[in-house]
């Protein structure tokens, strides 16, 4: 065999779904962790130097949002884990399908190790629409900061009282109702709005929504992947059983056909 035909040979048995699907989960996953982890870090400072100027009244926040920045550690070393294992299961899959009619056989552990990763990615899939959902969150609220800075640099802004446009931040309960000041108003909300931790936090924010969706939908072509793996298991095993009981008939066939042939030379 050439150069040429073993490189064709290798390139084939590369598992592309699975490939594109891991570096899109990747992808997503880095980004959710690297943009989350450094957005909540900004939140924290905004809302230190701007709305709760009172450490103990938003020490439980704190608390919360660098319990996050940990829980984001963690996914990211898991699923970066998780998704050279499905790559390596993916790798294991397409040489069983492409050695379907040769000894290659699949086993009962390997079809349950199949079935286990479904069953998993399944739960994660469902977990990550939740972690989607709740980055939207911080989304929604600084496009409200925002929309409100906006509103004030607009024409008619300027015919009412700037200093009654304000924004509250202790109605969403990110911070207690007696925190202080709780809230900006005119000048002061559009400074915070002027502000590199507001700009660079509401645009991490929104990456960092964009690569949980993303997640999402990796985790999605995962499962449509390890569940049409796990079928073309099951086909190959059927297939190996009919072909084991096939072979196992043909050997006594040919003992009969033997054992008679000597019945008539005996005769003769």
């Amino acid at each position: 065999m050439g150069c040429f035909e073993c490189c064709i040979k290798c390139l084939g048995g590369v598992p592309y779904a699975s490939l594109v699907a891991t570096i899109l989960c990747f992808s997503g996953v880095a980004l959710f962790c690297g943009c989350g982890h450094v957005a909540l870090t900004g939140t924290v400072t905004i809302l230190e130097n701007h709305f709760s100027k009172i450490t103990s009244d938003h020490a439980m926040l704190t608390d919360i949002i660098q319990l996050m920045q940990y829980v984001i550690y963690g996914i990211a070393s898991f699923f970066f884990l998780y998704g050279i294992i499905l790559l390596a299961e993916g790798f294991y899959t397409t040489s069983a399908v492409k050695e379907l009619h040769s000894e290659f056989k699949t086993t009962i552990c390997g079809r349950c190790i199949s079935g286990m990763f479904v069953f998993l990615t399944y739960i994660l899939g469902v977990a990550w629409l939740g972690v989607f959902g709740f980055s939207a969150v911080p989304v929604f609220l600084f496009y409200n900061m925002w929309s409100t800075c906006a509103a004030m640099k607009l024409p008619m802004a300027n015919l009412t009282n700037v200093d009654s446009i304000c924004v509250d931040v202790r109605q969403y309960g990110i911070i207690p109702w007696n925190a202080t000041p709780g809230k900006a108003c005119g000048s002061t909300l559009g400074d915070i709005c002027n502000t590199s931790e507001f700009y660079l936090s509401y645009h991490l924010y929104i990456v960092a929504c964009a690569g949980a969706g993303a997640t999402v939908i990796a985790l999605i072509h995962f499962l449509m992947i390890l569940s049409a793996n796990w079928a073309y298991l099951k086909d190959a095993s059927h297939m190996h059983a009919y072909q084991d009981i096939k072979l196992k008939e043909e050997r006594e066939l040919q003992d009969i056909s033997s054992r008679s042939k000597e019945c008539l030379n005996s005769y003769t």
